[in-house]
């Protein structure tokens, strides 16, 4: 294969939130927060190959819930990245959209993450071209942990991210009820009912031996969105309670501002079985058995 035909493939991986506190509130209304991010096997996928200019194909099952056009955050990455950078060249984008939109597992984010670090590859950019976490947090809060691409500490408004313990081996059984949430609206709910009430750091320098272990640390912090995004769809309470009854599960959570929830197990097995039980008396839940991984994407090509 020659220089001009070769393939970049990068797994956008979902991003998990173990945990997230609103911590503060700053002047110009930005929330700040607090969140244990990890990743998971479930993922978009990225495929970049080159071009004379920047253009995005969509495919996948759901391909028809994201905008083609200049909203789109993938195309917003390349082309920021591609200005910051001085490249008059292009790329051909290909993204499987295999993970819900509006989710709460940082979809959007992650493809913007997963193109940066495709296009950094394709263009032979050097570690110092360009600052990747500055045009990351100009794209969104999520950006930056996703380029960062390890288990890791968010904070601030997404510009902080600190290095987690090594967490042990793990399963998570991911869960969307099929409904979408817009993450200010959220906030806006979350003030309605609680106005500015914040909760204190959950950061912890303990690594957890076992799933067990892990479970029991995250019981002690919570998704302060959880509540918010249940008054404005309250079937998210169904999949957390569904998911809590479930057998083998150590801990059910909402997963960002929401709708996914993700349950956690010690092994496949559990979470292999928990994943069938649900899909077959929630078909019209999208439901996946996945690892938790502490790292969030692989680049082959």
């Amino acid at each position: 294969m020659t220089a001009d035909q070769r393939q970049i493939i990068v797994a956008a991986a979902a991003k998990i939130n173990l945990y997230l506190h609103v911590t503060g509130r700053r002047a110009d209304g930005y929330h700040l927060l607090d969140s244990l991010v990890v990743f998971a096997g479930a993922s978009d996928t990225v495929c970049i190959t080159p071009a004379d200019n920047l253009h995005l194909v969509i495919k996948g099952p759901y391909a028809g819930d994201i905008p083609t056009g200049p909203d789109n955050l993938v195309l917003k990455a390349a082309l920021g990245l591609r200005e910051a950078a001085g490249i008059k060249t292009g790329a051909e984008i290909v993204l499987e959209k295999n993970l819900p939109v509006a989710s709460g597992i940082g979809g959007g984010s992650a493809d913007a993450a997963a193109s940066i670090r495709g296009l950094v590859r394709l263009w032979g950019l050097k570690g110092d071209a360009v600052n990747l976490a500055q045009l990351g947090l100009s794209l969104g809060a999520d950006v930056p942990v996703c380029l960062f691409g390890q288990a890791a500490f968010m904070g601030g408004v997404g510009d902080k991210i600190t290095p987690a313990p090594a967490l042990p081996p793990a399963w998570l059984v991911l869960v969307n009820p099929g409904v979408g949430l817009s993450t200010p609206a959220v906030f806006a709910a979350r003030r309605t009912l609680v106005g500015d009430a914040v909760s204190q750091s959950g950061q912890f320098d303990k690594s957890p031996t076992s799933a067990a272990e892990l479970a029991d640390l995250l019981s002690e912090r919570s998704n302060d969105l959880a509540d918010a995004a249940i008054h404005l769809q309250p079937v998210i309470a169904d999949v957390l309670d569904t998911l809590g009854r479930t057998e083998g599960v150590l801990l059910a959570r909402m997963s960002g501002s929401g709708a996914t929830c993700f349950g956690l197990f010690k092994n496949e097995g559990g979470a292999a079985g928990a994943a069938v039980e649900l899909g077959r008396n929630h078909p019209g839940w999208w439901t996946r058995a996945t690892p938790l991984l502490c790292e969030a994407a692989t680049l082959s090509g």
